[in-house]
């Protein structure tokens, strides 16, 4: 029986994981190698067959001051699963993004399980906001291989020292058995020429609190441009829905919830989505929807990552990051008022050129993106690191 240990940590990391997890077991089954995997992780790893050592969906944070409350529960979860890989090494271990966690559990490895293979797949973002050198340089001497899903990514860490496989991105994968926008709305009872827009606002507790009443007065302000416009606003958590409810009210949308399930229905079906940053973006360009991403941190967190930490970043969103160029606008901060915010959505509601010139974009950006059977790739990849 051969285990491999996964680490990977909030919504989007336990969605690209529960991929994984079902591409090893489908690689494994193929080549007849009896297979378990033991996980940090969320439900949908759980779901795909993981054996999960612990939650991790709900301790992340972006920000200096927002992580503070996390950082307890998240010593408390590393110290159990480096208990776990001490006490029982397993015969290969798979880091997905989660940053600072994934390097304690990286280096931990290294250094107490030296035999054992170090994968890290989709690994951070290092090319796009790299404060320097020393964070790559950490986890490059991690990780034994590292799988790639971003041509520059790819590039960057091999420029590094790396041992890098590209093997596309998983998204690809996914969206090859997307809804059409016809198929989507039918499904949520969308009439064909309704004005729907997909507003996705939080998958963090701390983006309810600083892009959720932008965003909400934004559609409020939407609304009055364009009365009969229908909110739909995916529920990344169930614990979200009395917020979200008791904000629809109070901003008097014409707004519903969908559940977590039907959340890529939601956007297949909008005809703009406006969104907070994060890997939801790609999916929504990857689906042809125009969008306008947004994003807020607390202001001193801002404001030390700016004045003192010398923070700068080309762009934010996927789909800019993998072109270096603005393909979707981007308010980042200061910017996103709910001003702007409405600025950018009526333009791209109201003039075809620059929905054309976005989706145009669009289909560069997934030609940059690789060829399906991206998670098998990297199944195959992982396994072949494996001593039977």
């Amino acid at each position: 029986m051969a285990t491999i240990f996964i680490s990977t940590g909030e919504v989007s990391g336990d969605m690209q994981g529960a991929m994984l997890v079902e591409a090893l077991y489908r690689q494994a089954q193929s080549a007849g190698i009896p297979l378990e995997i033991m996980a940090l992780g969320g439900a949908k790893m759980a779901q795909a067959g993981a054996v999960l050592l612990g939650d991790t969906t709900g301790i992340g944070s972006v920000g200096i001051l927002e992580s503070l409350p996390y950082i307890w529960p998240t010593v408390q979860i590393q110290r159990s699963a480096k208990a776990y890989l001490r006490n029982s090494p397993p015969d290969a271990i798979i880091l997905i993004d989660y940053i600072g966690p994934n390097l304690g559990i990286g280096n931990f490895a290294k250094t107490h399980l030296p035999q054992v293979p170090r994968i890290y797949y989709i690994a951070p973002q290092e090319w796009a906001w790299s404060l320097g050198d020393r964070t790559t340089t950490q986890i490059v001497g991690l990780c034994d291989r590292l799988l790639a899903i971003f041509p520059i990514e790819a590039r960057y860490y091999q420029e590094h020292g790396a041992a890098v496989d590209w093997v596309g991105h998983p998204f690809i994968d996914v969206l090859e058995k997307a809804p059409s926008r016809e198929q989507a709305r039918q499904t949520l009872g969308i009439d064909s020429d309704e004005l729907a827009i997909a507003l996705l606002p939080a998958s963090r507790q701390q983006e309810l609190r600083y892009l959720l009443p932008v965003m909400f007065e934004a559609a409020q302000q939407i609304q009055t441009h364009h009365p009969s416009a229908q909110f739909y606003i995916p529920l990344s958590w169930e614990k979200y829905r009395p917020t979200l409810e008791t904000e629809i009210q109070r901003y008097g949308l014409r707004a519903k919830l969908v559940e977590a399930s039907q959340s890529r229905m939601a956007i297949a079906a909008a005809d703009l989505a406006i969104t907070k940053s994060g890997t939801v973006n790609l999916e929504i360009a990857l689906l042809n929807i125009p969008q306008v991403v947004i994003y807020r941190v607390n202001p001193l967190t801002a404001w030390i990552a700016r004045h003192l930490l010398k923070f700068s970043i080309p762009f934010m969103s996927a789909p800019n990051l993998v072109l270096m160029k603005a393909v979707v606008p981007e308010l980042l901060q200061e910017s996103a008022t709910a001003e702007n915010i409405v600025r950018e959505a009526l333009d791209l509601l109201e003039n075809p050129d620059r929905r054309e010139q976005m989706q145009q974009d669009y289909e560069q950006m997934r030609n940059a993106l690789g060829e399906p059977g991206v998670c098998d790739r990297a199944a195959q990849i992982i396994l072949g690191l494996i001593k039977h």
